[in-house]
């Protein structure tokens, strides 16, 4: 790069924790601190691309997928009835076991880490990881299904350094009714938040976390906006206008998200950047920049950044993992991106929004 210095990358989502937890056999924590994880982030790999951290997501993935695909995860003395690829076959113990077990995974991170992975809570352990070249861990909880049975794992998990909830995933719960819809298709795919979805989210609220509505469709996206007074976020979300996906956010929610203050990180998932949709590696960079373009070109150049799905997306082949990130950056400097512009994208926007938001 023409740079002086590669930026630094702080990136709104990533599945690392849930990969760690589907991990099938030996230790993985001592997989990612030495740099042998297989995926698309280890220690090594993020320190060799200036990936200083980001929002690591505790997730339940679906049922079916664990079953078909890491089948010993299921416990064979669990109530399951092995004759449903339903996502509802979890027992309420297991949906709540592997939450913990995720979250527990990320203490064991920072603990055996000797000093190089810190779970961070506030903007200055961040920066101060940035000083230190250490990983900063932000938890996120994606779906909110552990909270509908136990609601006081808000408070346990709070405690343990959550600071960013997405109350809905693709699944309809308690709190509303997820989003998942064929393509192509406009984010109006349902019910806006129930009571319940709304009281989890003033909750949040009150404890000055980061909502994120990357998962919402659209009723309860403008059910979010009516009663929360804090920067919209999307972690990681596309525009709905080159890809019209339920999930990409069109232009009106776009100037929604600019006017609260919020910020959007873009998905390199090829699924979410494509305008056909397709599931297919070979896509080029240019689609991410162009996604990248957009949004500077409807929110401004502070409130756009990076949110890579990394560890739970299909990436272009050209993007095999986290330290490639440098190939992107050069895209972007190719398509007259400045300097400036790139730092902002990288990490700096991140840092504002999250400085506004637990202020």
């Amino acid at each position: 790069m023409n740079m002086n210095t590669q930026p630094i990358i702080f990136d709104g989502h990533n599945d690392l924790l849930t990969r760690l937890w589907l991990s099938a056999a030996g230790d993985p924590v001592h997989d990612f601190i030495h740099g042998t994880l297989p995926g698309h982030l280890d220690l090594q790999r993020c320190r060799q691309a200036g990936w200083m951290g980001g929002l690591f997501s505790i997730f339940l993935p679906p049922y079916a997928y664990v079953k078909n695909n890491h089948p010993e995860k299921l416990s064979s003395s669990s109530n399951l009835n092995s004759d449903s690829d339903s996502d509802s076959d979890f027992t309420p113990q297991q949906v709540i076991d592997i939450c913990c077990t995720q979250l527990q995974l990320a203490q064991q991170l920072q603990d055996r880490s000797e000093g190089l992975i810190q779970i961070c809570t506030t903007l200055a352990q961040i920066k101060a990881c940035q000083h230190n070249q250490q990983l900063a861990i932000v938890l996120h909880l994606e779906g909110a299904e552990a909270l509908a049975i136990k609601p006081e794992l808000l408070d346990v998990f709070y405690d343990a350094g959550l600071r960013s909830i997405g109350p809905l995933w693709n699944r309809k719960t308690i709190f509303g009714d997820g989003l998942n819809a064929s393509f192509p298709h406009s984010p109006d795919t349902g019910s806006g938040l129930t009571k319940q979805g709304k009281d989890l989210i003033l909750e949040c609220h009150k404890k000055q976390m980061l909502i994120d509505v990357s998962h919402m469709n659209e009723r309860a996206f403008w059910d979010t906006l009516e009663i929360i007074n804090q920067p919209i976020v999307a972690t990681h979300s596309n525009a709905h206008a080159l890809c019209p996906q339920a999930r990409n956010l069109t232009d009106r929610q776009l100037a929604a998200i600019k006017d609260s203050g919020g910020l959007v990180g873009v998905n390199f998932d090829v699924a979410f950047l494509r305008s056909d949709g397709q599931r297919d590696t070979q896509t080029s960079l240019d689609v991410i920049v162009d996604h990248l373009a957009y949004l500077v070109d409807h929110l401004g150049e502070d409130q756009v950044g990076f949110g890579s799905d990394f560890d739970g997306c299909l990436l272009p082949d050209e993007l095999a993992d986290a330290s490639d990130m440098d190939k992107l950056l050069e895209r972007m400097q190719q398509r007259h991106f400045s300097n400036e512009l790139i730092e902002k994208i990288t990490a700096k926007n991140w840092f504002k929004v999250l400085d506004k938001i637990w202020q």
